[in-house]
């Protein structure tokens, strides 16, 4: 079993799931059970796959979760992509939680391939 919380993926997916609360919240109301509740069940399945499968006692199982918490970044980052080209969100406003979810593709990815160098 790994200590998930000191895993730097882990943390990064702890401020992109924190972003994403807050900018839903810019959101119009009527978008409460639709993209909002969309964005943030991505978000919060980012960290929750990387501590579930941190508890897993092999490798390969880990990256399972990985794997399902990347597909979890490419999914907020659509719905994010999509707020901007309905209007609902201007650029200015979805820069910086894009940014956080590009480090953490990168960052799931690399974490990735290294577990499966060391299966």
């Amino acid at each position: 079993m790994r200590n998930y919380r000191e895993l730097q993926v882990w943390q990064k997916a702890m401020e992109i799931g924190v972003t994403t609360y807050e900018l839903t919240k810019l959101l119009p109301t009527e978008e409460r059970f639709g993209l909002v509740s969309q964005m943030n069940r991505a978000a919060v399945s980012i960290s929750s796959n990387i501590a579930e499968g941190g508890s897993r006692s092999s490798n390969k199982d880990f990256g399972r979760f990985l794997e399902i918490a990347l597909g979890s970044t490419f999914e907020l980052e659509s719905q994010v992509v999509l707020c901007e080209k309905v209007n609902l969100l201007k650029r200015e406003n979805t820069e910086s939680l894009l940014q956080l979810i590009n480090e953490e593709q990168r960052m799931l990815t690399v974490f990735i391939q290294k577990l499966k160098t060391n299966a």
